[in-house]
């Protein structure tokens, strides 16, 4: 079977924060899901970052389901990249990054970047001080996965 899935940021307004919303998604539209980063502060808005998997018609049905609970549905075309000509390795990255996408190589001590365990929280980029942490415009394109 053929599976869509596609990353997406959700901002979930401060009166929809506090809702079971995304087990819905699971329950009511037999979806999968992967969270990839989420920040919720009491009495403000909410956001996650998540891959959601399912037949395409489910989750056409999910995103439908989730903008009608008001939450703002985007798709993610962005990813977070870093210029090796402007980092200076202070590490600074290393405290912020809740995926440990960056990290110590030992026992040069160099920072490393492994982008397939970045949950595009963006932590980093505001971080950096020497700004080498940026965000990449990408295409936006469905991803297809044989299951």
């Amino acid at each position: 079977m053929i599976v869509y899935s596609n990353i997406l940021l959700l901002r979930f307004p401060q009166t929809e924060s506090k809702k079971p919303i995304i087990c819905y998604l699971a329950k009511d539209f037999d979806l999968e899901f992967t969270i990839l980063d989420a920040t919720i502060y009491p009495r403000q808005e909410g956001r996650m970052v998540m891959e959601l998997f399912g037949s395409r018609e489910n989750f056409d049905k999910g995103l439908k389901f989730l903008k009608e609970q008001g939450v703002i549905v985007e798709r993610a075309a962005q990813e977070v990249g870093r210029d090796e000509d402007k980092c200076v390795q202070c590490g600074a990255c290393l405290a912020v990054c809740p995926t440990n996408a960056l990290y110590i190589v030992r026992p040069e001590m160099r920072v490393d970047f492994d982008s397939s365990k970045c949950s595009m929280c963006e932590l980093c980029v505001t971080t950096c001080p020497s700004r080498a942490m940026m965000v990449d415009i990408k295409k936006d394109r469905p991803l297809f996965h044989e299951k």
